[in-house]
């Protein structure tokens, strides 16, 4: 499928060596503020070509509105945006033809299809992702109504990690450098280690951490569309991601009952909060209104520059030549992709949430 969401829902198209790319956001409501400057912004945040540490491909990635916008807002109408690609080196993946890459989809592609096109590795390419952060940016326009937020940023690099309490990070350091980490020291220690794993010809992982502010009590559904489990669905969408923990998440497993119930009190307003969030802002698979986080977990990039022995579509041993432009560490880039999805996921649910009551159809 290439689509995502119920309600609230894009469509994607484009290979990352074809004309273009592009999305369709259908549902979003009429009268939303469609701020082109910060669309582009956000298509800017995960462009290639950026800094030392990301892949040297050269992409504006201008983004152009086809429909659903008139006078600066949302009709209520599909919301049409393209994204021509501009820099294509096609002639850099000739020689993977009829290859098969370790580690990536150029195998499954071919069982699956029959052909595939290996440009840049086409559709399968994490170039896709530019269609979705568009479309998220729309998202985020959409629900800044509501004074909901996402902080994502990169948490861990090889062996430097940031401090996992990210109440005690300054957001505002997160776009002050170029591996987007809230830890000005631990952010030189990432970038000097992504540079050095790039000179050598090699490609490292990392884990991206995002938190969602502001989302209201009671989003989500109790069985199959929990929640938590649609923003993992998406995030682990997102090329390269391995994994997705919520809340404690895997340290939750090491706690008593008695340490991680998080407790409930009413505060000096009268309203319901909790005293701790181990639950990560989601209970039952429904929002519960404290900060939701998470942590989504990349692979290194498949892409090396050092030969590797695999097989070619006759099965016959072959040296595969890594050639072309190429991340060695995507999770800088991989910041607003994550808060793409979530956003698109968080829109999706809110437009699903007004439908839960009677009272809520008639007014």
């Amino acid at each position: 499928m290439n689509s995502f969401g119920q309600l609230f829902r894009i469509t994607t198209f484009g290979e990352s060596h074809g004309r273009a790319l592009g999305v369709t956001i259908d549902g979003c409501p009429a009268g939303v503020d469609i701020d082109l400057e910060f669309i582009q912004n956000e298509l800017a945040r995960r462009k290639p070509g950026q800094s030392k540490i990301t892949t040297q491909r050269k992409e504006e990635d201008q983004v152009e509105i086809l429909s659903g916008v008139f006078e600066g807002k949302s009709t209520g109408t599909p919301i049409g945006m393209v994204i021509y690609n501009k820099d294509q080196r096609s002639k850099d993946y000739s020689h993977i033809k009829d290859q098969f890459r370790p580690s990536h989809a150029d195998y499954t592609y071919d069982v699956k299809y029959g052909n595939r096109d290996y440009r840049g590795g086409g559709r399968s390419s994490a170039r896709e992702t530019a269609a979705r952060v568009a479309g998220g940016a729309v998202a985020k326009l959409l629900l800044k109504h509501l004074g909901i937020s996402f902080h994502a940023y990169v948490s861990e690099v090889a062996d430097i990690k940031v401090d996992d309490d990210y109440r005690n990070l300054d957001f505002s350091q997160i776009e002050q450098n170029i591996v987007r980490c809230p830890d000005p020291v631990k952010a030189e220690q990432m970038i000097e280690v992504i540079d050095t794993i790039r000179k050598e010809r090699d490609t490292i992982g990392g884990i991206v951490s995002c938190v969602i502010k502001g989302v209201p009590a009671g989003l989500g559904e109790p069985v199959f569309d929990r929640l938590h489990a649609e923003l993992g669905k998406g995030m682990l969408s997102i090329n390269a991601v391995k994994g997705f923990e919520y809340g404690s998440g895997f340290a939750g497993t090491k706690m008593r009952g008695s340490e991680h119930n998080d407790k409930f009190f009413a505060d000096e307003n009268g309203s319901i909060t909790t005293e701790s969030n181990f639950s990560g802002g989601i209970q039952g698979g429904i929002s519960n209104g404290q900060d939701i986080y998470f942590k989504v977990a990349f692979k290194p990039v498949a892409t090396i520059m050092i030969d590797q022995d695999s097989v070619n579509r006759e099965g016959d041993t072959v040296t595969v030549s890594g050639k072309g432009r190429h991340d060695p560490c995507v999770v800088p880039r991989a910041v607003p992709i994550v808060e793409a999805m979530a956003a698109l996921t968080i829109a999706d649910f809110l437009m699903r949430s007004k439908v839960n009551r009677l009272e809520q159809l008639i007014g």
